[in-house]
Formats: structure tokens, sequence, C-alpha cells
């Protein structure tokens, strides 16, 4: 009787062993956003994230962190390639001070429709590549946000009616066109944004319709105008020592997901953008389209920025622009 157990605790040791083996080999990774649990680019993660884990059968797991809990967004690139986080998203305008190949989604009225912004995200794609691979991170996509308009307190009949308005910045480019419009910019990330509505900080802004309704800016303000004026992307990124530490199966698994997931982020902006305009106007918005005048205000301050950032950009830039216009 004793031999017979003695056997079956043998017998069964392989596959204690090969259990324990298994749950060795499971990797985890920590993927930082700054957006809303409930934004469809954090909605995309998700599914990003559970399509890695089923394709791996649950050899990667990754934890999508939510509305700035981890790193707040503009620390989440450098925790990337520092390897605090493993996989994060950012806005590529925000890190325009950095390198200004960043902020070319946010050239007011360069690429000012989704056919124009994936163009752009061709030309922009291999030279991002290259510029993570130097910082050591790896793109895994990119999805665009719809157009940028601008939330006003008060009516907008031309672009002097924004001088003195306290402006919501969230990258450089915004902070630039909130001084050449003549209003006060004040730096604000996303999931800041209600909070310093609520308290005044903040009079007006430019940004997109999704984000009008995850920061509820209806509550706060009465005006949307519908200028369009460009549509800026996230992108999410991991970093490559993580990466390079997978088996080649998670490695195509990771890239394989990405890449649906890039499709399929793209579609939903579309959607996104439509539905939450007609949420803003159902919550007592006003949705306008920009005057003649403020349009072409707002063109002359698009014309103004794209010098100033071909200036500063170099021949790096120039080609950039120059393959974009071809």
């Amino acid at each position: 009787m004793q031999r017979r157990a003695f056997s079956l605790a043998t017998a069964s040791l392989p596959v204690l062993l090969s259990s324990g083996l298994a749950r060795a080999q499971q990797v985890r990774w920590d993927l930082a956003a700054a957006y809303p649990a409930t934004n469809f680019h954090t909605v995309n993660l998700t599914a990003f994230a559970a399509e890695v884990e089923k394709a791996t059968g649950g050899q990667l797991r990754i934890t999508v962190h939510p509305n700035a809990s981890l790193f707040k967004a503009p620390e989440i690139k450098r925790a990337v390639q520092g390897g605090q986080a493993q996989a994060g998203e950012i806005l590529l305008a925000n890190f325009q001070n950095e390198w200004q190949i960043w902020g070319a989604d946010g050239l007011p009225f360069l690429a000012d429709s989704y056919d124009e912004a994936m163009k752009l995200y061709r030309v922009q794609r291999p030279l991002i590549e290259k510029k993570l691979a130097e910082q050591g991170m790896m793109l895994l996509y990119s999805v665009a946000w719809p157009p940028q308009g601008i939330y006003s307190r008060r009516p907008l009949a031309s672009a002097a009616d924004l001088k003195g308005s306290k402006w919501r910045a969230y990258s450089p480019m915004t902070a630039r066109i909130g001084e050449l419009v003549g209003a006060q910019p004040v730096t604000v990330q996303a999931a800041e944004l209600a909070q310093a509505l609520a308290t005044g900080v903040v009079e007006a802004n430019m940004t997109s319709g999704a984000t009008g309704v995850d920061s509820k800016l209806f509550e706060h303000l009465k005006f949307y105008y519908d200028v369009q004026a460009w549509l800026p992307k996230n992108a999410v990124m991991v970093n490559r020592k993580a990466f390079d530490a997978l088996d080649k199966g998670a490695q195509a698994a990771v890239l394989k997901a990405a890449a649906n997931a890039e499709t399929r982020g793209w579609t939903d902006s579309r959607r996104v953008n439509e539905e939450t305009l007609a949420i803003l106007r159902k919550n007592g918005m006003e949705v306008l389209p920009p005057s003649p005048q403020l349009r072409a205000d707002l063109r002359k301050v698009g014309d103004t920025i794209l010098k100033e950032w071909l200036s500063r950009a170099g021949a790096e830039g120039k080609a950039l622009y120059e393959a974009y216009i071809r």
C-alpha cells in the first residue's frame, strides 16, 4: 500500500512540475494609459490585451491601467523607456518639445480629415519607429482621435472673441494656438480637465467630441465649434527588452493583435466622432460650424504655426512635409 502511494505520488510529479513551469513562464505586463476606461482608445487597449492573452493561452497577460492611474500622461513615455511599465499609450503631440516630428499631426489644418490623417501617419510612422528604436522602444500601433473643435463658454464670431480667455493647452501646439489668438494658455491634461472647468481654471479649449463627452464639458461650456482643425494620434509602444524577452509565438501574437487594434481603432474613431457630437447636442450644447471669419482667423494661425514648425523641425521635418503634400 505504501509502495502504491509512493508510485502515485511519483507519477504525479511530472504533472506538478509541468504546471509549476507553466506558471513560472507566465509573463505579466503593465500598460499605462491616460484616458478613462470608457474612452474608445482605452476600450481598444482592453480588447488588444484580451486578444493577446487568448492567443498566447494566458502566457502573456497585459493589465491596462486607465485614467492616468499608473503614471500621469506626460510620464508614460519615460516610464516605458525605463521599464517601469512594459507598455504605454501616449498622445504623440504631447512630446513635440522633445522631437518636432512627434507634433506633426497637431499642425492645424495640415491633415484635417481621416483620409489625410492616415496619409500623414504613413509618412510619419517610419520616422517614429526609428526614433523609438533609438530610445529602446517599439511602436505597436497608432490611432487618430476625432477632429479637434473649439469649446467655449461664450459664442465665437471670430478668433478675437477668445482674447483673454483661459485656454486649456495639452501640448506645445495647443499652447501656441492660445498665444496667437490672445488667450491665456493653461496646461491641463485630460484626466484633470473636468476639475479645471469646474473651478474656473479653463474657459475654452480645443479638443475632440470624444474628450468633450469623457469630461462632460457640456456641464460647464455652452458652445462647440466643429472646426475640424486636426486629428492628433495616440500611439501604443512597448519596451523593446520586454518584447524581446517573449518567445517568438508570443511576439507574433502581440504584433497581430496590434495590427487588429489599429484597424479597429481608426474605424471606432470615425463612429465615435458622430456619436459624441450627438451626445453633446443631447446634453444641451450648441454644436455649430465656425463662422467664415473664425475659420479664416484659424487658418492664419495654422499658417503661422506651420512656418514655425518647419523652421524648428529642420531637414527631417521638411522631408516629412514634402512627402505628405506630394
